[in-house]
């Protein structure tokens, strides 16, 4: 591993694998974080994305809200708080996700310095494999589910 930690940005559904699935899939990440290999951060915005998210149901299941703030700290306790807005012409030349939703994983990638936005989400996903068919169209972070990113 790098000297340096590698800076990570979790969309919001890697978040939920993490504080309410526990999702083995994604215990590496997990690892590096607790090594001090990964910082992981977030932005104001996807903060508040994840704890509008952690307030609905999954299935059966629904998070008092006790269990939504041990989450939403827990959360932060992990992170670093991104605190810089990327400029309009630096967020113009990002790729467009076609789910506008989404665009702000992207921004935040960028905000961070990002080396990696783990997702598992299908536009994020497919927007990785066009650009990877985009010639000179690039920017300074990889798309990738967890499963990738360990494999890497």
């Amino acid at each position: 591993m790098p000297a340096t930690p590698l800076r990570l940005v979790l969309d919001t559904n890697i978040w939920l694998d993490w504080l309410v699935f526990g999702d083995t899939g994604i215990a590496h990440i997990r690892q590096l974080q607790e090594a001090g290999h990964v910082e992981i951060c977030i932005d104001a915005v996807c903060e508040a994305e994840l704890a509008d998210v952690l307030t609905r149901r999954f299935g059966k299941r629904k998070l008092d809200a006790a269990e939504q703030q041990r989450a939403l700290a827990q959360c932060r306790r992990l992170t670093t708080r991104i605190g810089v807005q990327v400029p309009a012409a630096e967020r113009a030349r990002l790729p467009q996700c076609r789910d506008a939703d989404d665009q702000k994983f992207l921004e935040a990638a960028l905000a961070a310095q990002a080396h990696w936005l783990i997702t598992k989400d299908r536009a994020l996903l497919e927007l990785a494999r066009r650009r990877k068919a985009q010639v000179g169209r690039t920017v300074s972070f990889h798309i990738a589910t967890p499963e990738e990113f360990e494999d890497r």
